[in-house]
């Protein structure tokens, strides 16, 4: 399986699951997330899928400047309906890193472990999502702005040859070359772009 190089330079998020140490998954119950790893779940990389990995990213680091996040311990909340847009696609992500899920989770092993709940919508927030540990109730929302990230001049009227399905072998492998050229700088190089995350 080849894939761009850059998915293994996105820096992988790191977390504590009970549940995983609980019933033997991992040693120690400690797991370590990558980008690939959820480009994997979700068949794709694209800035949507990029940044909702970088939204829970710098949203656990927030929450737990001390120590692993816990799996199972993140409620998120975002402010669309989960029909909306691209909201389902980031709650997809989120879940797969967080274990938050609305209804579909596990539901926990006499009383611990549950994940089911922890997810919702329309919530009263302005941001891209907010995040909240359930011990302690300390919440961060997190605001995420990729349209400062220039893409190339030459990918629009490429998609347009794409999606009309006139595009040749060469132009297919070069939109595709320069999409995820866009997606790497919004991984790899955010410093560059202030407004691209923002955390309250």
């Amino acid at each position: 399986m080849s894939y761009p190089t850059f998915y293994d330079e996105v820096e992988k998020i790191e977390l504590y699951d009970p549940l995983a140490e609980f019933l033997g998954s991992f040693d120690d119950g400690k797991i370590t997330i990558k980008y690939i790893n959820i480009v994997k779940s979700a068949g794709h990389s694209c800035p949507t899928v990029a940044g909702a990995y970088l939204i829970t990213k710098e949203a656990l680091k927030a929450l737990y400047p001390d120590s692993l996040p816990v799996r199972g311990n993140i409620k998120v909340e975002f402010k669309e309906d989960e029909k909306d847009g691209v909201a389902g696609v980031i709650a997809n992500v989120i879940s797969n890193i967080t274990g938050a899920t609305e209804h579909t989770g596990f539901k926990g092993l006499n009383g611990k472990f549950a994940r089911h709940s922890l997810m919702s919508f329309n919530a009263d927030t302005k941001a891209s999502a907010r995040f909240s540990r359930v011990d302690n109730g300390k919440s961060v929302e997190v605001f995420y702005d990729p349209s400062g990230v220039p893409a190339s001049a030459d990918m629009q009227p490429l998609m347009g040859k794409m999606m009309q399905g006139v595009a040749s072998d060469e132009e297919k492998k070069l939109f595709g070359k320069l999409w995820q050229e866009r997606v790497a700088k919004i991984l790899t190089n955010g410093s560059k772009y202030p407004n691209l995350i923002k955390i309250s």
